[in-house]
């Protein structure tokens, strides 16, 4: 077997791997005799058919076997001697195409781009700033605020039920003048507004007062859930029996008992340190863009441009279809890239090389329980579907390394973030508002 350069221009390798025909021949008279021990033909006894008719009634597809073992074989041994790694799958074709024939040397053409040499970065070197937002008083006393209105009562009030009040009600539901099972009760809380019937009830009941009757006349969906039901006009007879107002819960102790606080004090100090997390969360989004972008500015090496080609054209694609949401599938025009797609895909490319680079010599590994996390985190779109997605990614390799690859990146991120030079400057929350709001815009 024999494997010569023809082409190595940049990035660019080309080879030509041969094959001859008595290696060939020996590969395939090595797997017949692996096989003959096991063989069954009539007319002899199993494990003694003659070699000469083994390879005439299997030569001809341990022929192919045997070509594309050694093929593989020889592809396997280059890259590990070379310590090259292609960017993409190589491309591979036969020299002799449909014109080989048994008894003639295996001739294949081997082509793709390499995978560059990443430089070596001093990560020690490299300056951030870490911005720190304390939690402001004013931020933890609105957040309460929208707990107590959260947590809000009712309480009677005087006067006609508006949207957002609470009706107090007992109703009979009839089709075709017929009470149905279902369709009664008493004492009902009704929040007008809130969606919770079907369609059309709640907006009749704007307006009535306690002790009122009130007829609402509604129909039910045509995709309701209860065949006998759906798509019928129905009555509902409702008696007001109170009409009440919402009433904000007093920011006290007892509000911070109904979500598992001790008093209030401790209830401020869990929205404190909420509050800090996610501000901690979006001042690591900033300081994660402004290192992105100094390794971008710093670090230069060639690019595999069927990568930048491959980024280029998915931005595109993507691109289009956020400006036509109308869309659904992908029976469309070619989207070409443009400049911008290119430059973005360049960028891309670069850091991703880069970080890969960084996170394998640092033996960074994205670890099973992490994994699992990213799973059950993603599988929460599909109510109902879980089981079915969580068999789906695990089928999946391209699935399971699109959620592997954020959370490979954010720990890789992690690591530089510990050697690099980081001062930390406090500042407020508005001023943290703005510096997300820049990273939106660039």
């Amino acid at each position: 077997m024999q494997v010569t350069e023809t082409l190595k221009e940049g990035l660019k390798r080309g080879y030509t791997i041969t094959v001859t025909a008595d290696e060939l021949d020996v590969k395939v008279n090595e797997k017949l005799a692996e096989a003959q021990p096991d063989v069954e033909m009539k007319g002899f006894r199993k494990g003694k058919v003659p070699m000469a008719l083994l390879k005439k009634q299997f030569g001809q597809r341990l022929i192919g076997e045997a070509m594309q073992e050694s093929i593989d074989g020889a592809m396997s041994k280059h890259f590990e001697d070379s310590g090259e790694r292609p960017a993409l799958q190589p491309q591979v074709t036969m020299a002799d195409g449909e014109n080989w024939k048994e008894g003639d040397d295996v001739v294949v053409e081997m082509s793709y781009e390499a995978l560059p040499e990443i430089p070596e970065v001093d990560l020690k070197t490299i300056s951030l700033e870490k911005l720190v937002v304390k939690a402001e008083d004013e931020a933890v006393e609105d957040a309460l605020k929208n707990l107590a209105e959260s947590a809000q009562d009712f309480e009677e009030k005087d006067g006609a039920a508006e949207d957002g009040d609470q009706v107090v009600i007992d109703f009979v539901g009839k089709v075709d003048g017929e009470a149905f099972e279902g369709g009664s009760a008493e004492d009902y809380p009704l929040v007008l507004g809130s969606n919770s019937f079907i369609p059309g009830f709640e907006e009749q009941l704007v307006g009535v007062t306690a002790g009122e009757e009130k007829a609402v006349e509604v129909s039910f969906p045509e995709e309701y859930g209860a065949e006998h039901l759906a798509g019928k006009a129905a009555v509902f007879d409702c008696t007001i029996k109170a009409v009440k107002a919402p009433k904000a819960a007093e920011v006290d102790d007892e509000l911070a008992k109904k979500y598992g606080a001790e008093d209030l004090a401790a209830l401020k100090g869990q929205i404190s340190e909420r509050l800090e997390a996610e501000y901690a969360g979006a001042a690591r989004a900033v300081m994660k863009r402004h290192l992105l972008d100094k390794l971008d500015e710093t670090v230069t090496f060639e690019l595999p441009p069927s990568l930048v080609e491959a980024e280029a054209g998915q931005i595109a694609h993507q691109l289009w279809h956020e400006e036509h949401p109308e869309v659904e599938g992908h029976d469309h025009a070619n989207v070409e890239p443009t400049e911008e797609h290119n430059k973005l895909a360049e960028r891309r490319v670069k850091l991703g090389l880069l970080l890969a680079e960084l996170g394998q010599k640092a033996e960074v590994e994205v670890t099973d329980q992490e994994m699992t996390q990213a799973v059950m985190n993603q599988a929460r779109q599909y109510p109902g579907q879980e089981r079915q997605f969580f068999e789906f990614v695990q089928q999946n390799q391209q699935m399971q390394q699109q959620l592997r690859a954020p959370i490979f990146e954010d720990k890789v991120v992690d690591y530089v973030f510990e050697l690099a030079d980081v001062s930390e400057k406090e500042i407020s929350k508005d001023e943290l508002e703005k510096a997300v709001e820049a990273l939106e815009d660039e």
